[in-house]
């Protein structure tokens, strides 16, 4: 029998899916789920977008455009994510994309040599070290600790991890799965960790508007850091378009035109009529937005009400993304849970609650004691965030 190739044995997943596979084989049984485990959105994408897409497709915008995306959607982009970052961008500096993700391999595929090193956060999105090894780079992952607020970085670890084959962080602020936000304090701290190793830097910014309370602020903003940062950018969570497959990356221009070379040679360009989805998005009204961030909020607050009252659990109220990572340390102990999995299959087939666990968010690193799970709350209506958390409490309460 003919082999395959020797990298995919580097290739990992997102191993949320596995956990969604589980949940619809219970569901299909005939069984109550509630599924806290995917971070997609029950939302409709907002009419106006949907209209653009179809009115695009009957205008005939179904053939090939340009590799970088098309120039309309580009000076778009260029001006709504400069002026929210406050720093000047042109539409040369944007590179559409299908999505987010493949901002990520892009990035690598740009910076990084077989052998060389990338750090990336651990827990953080399984995809950075799937994508890191794939292309035959060595994955360092640094660690959040926690503190009363959430997680902070640990700043030393990543000062120590760093070595002259080095070349580039992965930077997640607003983070997916622990829903973290860096200070301004850690956010420059990273930039001048960067600066003075020489880094290339991919900033993660999926959920940069996703948020109840504050304003988020990007490490490109930082004087010196624009010309050394790449920023993932995604219609997917702000928009509730996960489906379209719709995002961009925004790079300095040498790193820019390579982008735009790999997406001719990868997928020839990204859909055509779904890009003109994009500017409705970004021209049109933004009610739909803060329409859905009510909603999130909603969810949030429940969540964190139910999760904060099962004694032995708690989780700080997050001001962005629309995850929550509670600690479940005493809990497990309590219910003579040793291996968070088991935890998660009996929370499942005991309540129908699903939800992902600190394992599918990368490798345990040396010295984590603490057990966590993750709850994401975009996908399931507040009746059922309680519902589903109550029954959960109960389970736990009662064993």
């Amino acid at each position: 029998m003919q082999q395959f190739a020797h990298r995919l044995d580097r290739l990992g997943t997102e191993t949320a899916f596995s956990v969604a596979q589980a949940a619809a084989a219970w569901k299909a049984k005939g069984n109550l789920v509630f599924p806290f485990h995917l971070g997609d959105i029950n939302i409709p994408t907002a009419p106006h977008i949907v209209e653009a897409m179809t009115k695009a497709i009957a205008d005939g915008y179904t053939g090939y455009c340009p590799g970088p995306g098309i120039p309309q959607l580009r000076e778009a982009l260029a001006e709504d994510i400069g002026s929210r970052r406050g720093i000047s961008l042109s539409p040369d500096n944007v590179v559409v994309m299908t999505g987010g993700k493949p901002v990520i391999t892009k990035f690598l595929q740009t910076v990084m040599n077989p052998g060389q090193e990338v750090l990336y956060p651990n827990p953080g999105f399984p995809i950075y070290e799937s994508q890191i090894e794939y292309l035959g780079g060595t994955a360092v992952p640094y660690r959040y600790l926690p503190t009363s607020q959430g997680f902070s970085i640990d700043l030393d670890q990543v000062r120590a991890s760093i070595t002259p084959n080095t070349v580039a962080i992965i930077y997640n602020d607003l983070q997916n799965p622990i829903s973290a936000e860096s200070t301004a304090a850690e956010r420059e701290a990273i930039a001048r960790i960067a600066q003075e190793h020489n880094l290339w830097v991919l900033s993660d910014e999926a959920y940069f508007e996703t948020r109840y309370e504050g304003v988020s602020s990007s490490i490109a903003s930082i004087p010196e850091m624009a010309e050394r940062t790449v920023i993932l950018y995604t219609f997917s969570k702000k928009f509730a378009m996960t489906g379209s497959r719709l995002g961009c990356a925004v790079a300095p221009l040498e790193i820019a035109k390579v982008l735009s070379t790999l997406n001719t040679n990868d997928e020839s360009c990204t859909t055509h009529y779904v890009q003109w989805a994009g500017i409705a998005a970004l021209r049109g009204t933004q009610e739909p937005v803060q329409q859905m961030l009510d909603i999130l909020r909603e969810r949030r607050d429940a969540a964190c009400e139910l999760v904060n009252s099962v004694p032995g659990m708690h989780v700080a109220v997050p001001q962005s993304t629309f995850y929550l990572f509670p600690d479940v340390t005493d809990v497990m102990e309590k219910m003579g849970y040793t291996a968070v999995g088991d935890f998660a299959s009996d929370a499942l087939y005991k309540t129908g609650v699903s939800f992902c666990t600190r394992e599918h968010f990368g490798r345990r690193q040396p010295g984590e004691e603490r057990q966590y799970i993750r709850l994401a709350y975009s996908g399931i209506d507040v009746a059922d965030i309680k519902d589903g958390l109550g029954r959960l409490r109960e389970w736990i309460v009662s064993a």
